[in-house]
Formats: C-alpha cells, structure tokens, sequence
C-alpha cells in the first residue's frame, strides 16, 4: 500500500476498532486517543516502515497500537509522580443517609468495573498487555511476544498470572447487600482498631489485594499488596488515634471517608464476596479527595 491517501483512509476505518482496543488496555479514553494518534503518525511517517511488505495491515496496525500502548503503560510506571499519567478509578460518592436514586441504583453495576479496574491497575504492564491482548482480542501468544519483546512461554505464564487475579473477582459473586457490605467493613475497622488478627484473617478474602493510590500528590504512597497477611499488617496501621470514619457508599459498595484531626485523609472502597473482603482501593490524593467529598457536603 503505497497510496498516502489509501493508508489513511483505511486507518480512519479502523480508527475507532484501535481506539476501543488502547482504552481497554489503558482504562483512559484520553489517552487511548492519544495512542491511537500517535500510532497514526508513527505510521504515516515517510520511510520509517515498509508498508509494502505487510501483509495484514490491519493486523499491523493493532501491534503498533498495542507497542504504543506498552510505553504508556511503562512510562505511568516509571514516572507516577506526573499528573497526566494519573488513571485512579472513577468514584461517585453518596452520603449513607442519601436516597438512592435510580443513578445510584445504576452504579450498582459499577462495582465490577471498579473491581475489574482495581485488578488491572495492580498488574506490570507486560501482564496487563498480554492479557487483554489475549483473553479480550484473541491474539496469539505469539503475535503478543513480538509485540513486548519476550518468547512465547513468557507471554503465557504473564498472562496466566493475569488471568488467575482478574478472575479471583467473578462480578456474579460481588455482595450488592448495602447492610452486608456496611456490616463486613465496620468489622474490617473494629478488628483493625483492636489489633485483633484472627478477626481480620477471617475478613479477607485468600486473594485480597490492597491498592493505595497516593495519586500525583504522594507518590510515595503508592502501593499495591497482596495476601491476607500483608493486608493484615496494613490493616493493623489503620488505628490512628482520634480517627473517625464515615460511611458513604462509592459506585454502589460500602467505603469510608478516614479522618484524622477532623481533617479528610482518604476514601476507601471495599470489594466483598460471600461475606469476605477480596479488593480495598484507598485514595490518598488529598486534592482528588478533597473534590469528591465536597460533592457530598
């Protein structure tokens, strides 16, 4: 395809198929976009590829998406301290003495989004890409190995240990039972607070990951745990003297803003399966938080 004019029309055919594939790489309709454009003049430059040897350019098309997408995931890795590769889950809050409205009703549903995002912001990207590349869009191990550069046995045993965390939450099996959700996560706290390990075992979830989120704020902060007894030990830190925490309900699922001095210091969100805590999400951007708590106030 040696036609400028036929090279582009035909990737502005496949414009929104790239797109939808870098947002469900990237969890960011921005900079999906963006990765599909600079896909596109990566593309177009003059010399840089031989288009007339590609046999199937659409399936060209989708590996030189999916390497742009790579580097974003790695540069987001890399530099968390910059603002823009910032892609915290989106949290709609409500206050627990809120009706709920047929919106909140709606954002029931949003429980396994969050979960789903919650699992894929904790994998490397080289797991996160040979995942999605092979469970979502069907590529072979082989196509995805050349695409990020490792053999062929890499690539499944990366996508395994992806797929083995994504499917920990089956979204069938999430508790929607506001008073269950209320009553595991006042445990959660209660143990927490008395040091009571045993109770907080019994809480979590064998496959319960931890993600804190300091955002672009506190990047030291930042953090991703696994296991029930490293949460354990996380969770024995929560006891801070003259903390409070309100219960609010974020994207249809019990959570809590946490006081300390009166003053907001995060938001945290809980996944629960048959009565066992299996995701916690804390955001600890103070900026982000002090936006989403005065949607509430």
């Amino acid at each position: 395809m040696d036609d400028p004019e036929q090279l582009s029309r035909h990737f502005e055919e496949n414009r929104q198929r790239l797109t939808a594939l870098a947002y469900r790489i990237l969890g960011d309709r921005f900079d999906a976009e963006d990765a599909v454009q600079d896909s596109w003049v990566r593309l177009s430059r003059p010399g840089v590829t031989d288009l007339d040897s590609v046999t199937n350019l659409d399936g060209w098309m989708t590996t030189v998406v999916s390497r742009t997408c790579l580097n974003k995931l790695r540069a987001r890795a890399a530099r968390p301290e910059n603002p823009t590769d910032a892609t915290g889950p989106e949290l709609h809050l409500r206050g627990d003495d809120q009706v709920l409205s047929p919106e909140d009703q709606a954002l029931l549903a949003e429980q396994a989004s969050l979960a789903l995002h919650i699992v894929l912001e904790s994998l490397t990207p080289s797991e996160r890409l040979a995942f999605i590349l092979h469970d979502s869009f069907g590529m072979s191990f082989s196509d995805i190995a050349a695409v990020i550069g490792k053999s062929v046995e890499a690539i499944r045993k990366l996508a395994s240990r992806a797929r083995s965390r994504v499917h920990a939450v089956d979204p069938g099996e999430i508790e929607t039972d506001p008073a269950v959700q209320r009553s595991v996560v006042n445990a959660f706290f209660a143990a927490s607070r008395d040091g009571d390990l045993d109770t907080l075992l019994a809480l979590l979830h064998p496959e319960i990951t931890f993600r804190a989120d300091g955002g672009a704020t506190r990047t030291a902060a930042t953090a991703t745990i696994r296991g029930p007894q490293d949460v354990t030990r996380r969770a024995t830190t929560f006891a801070i003297p003259d903390a409070t925490f309100q219960p609010i309900t974020v994207n249809g699922g019990a959570a809590v803003i946490v006081r300390a001095n009166h003053q907001p210091v995060s938001i945290m969100t809980f996944v629960i399966i048959h009565g066992r805590i299996i995701q916690i999400y804390s955001l600890l951007d103070q900026p982000r938080i002090d936006r989403l708590i005065s949607n509430i106030e």
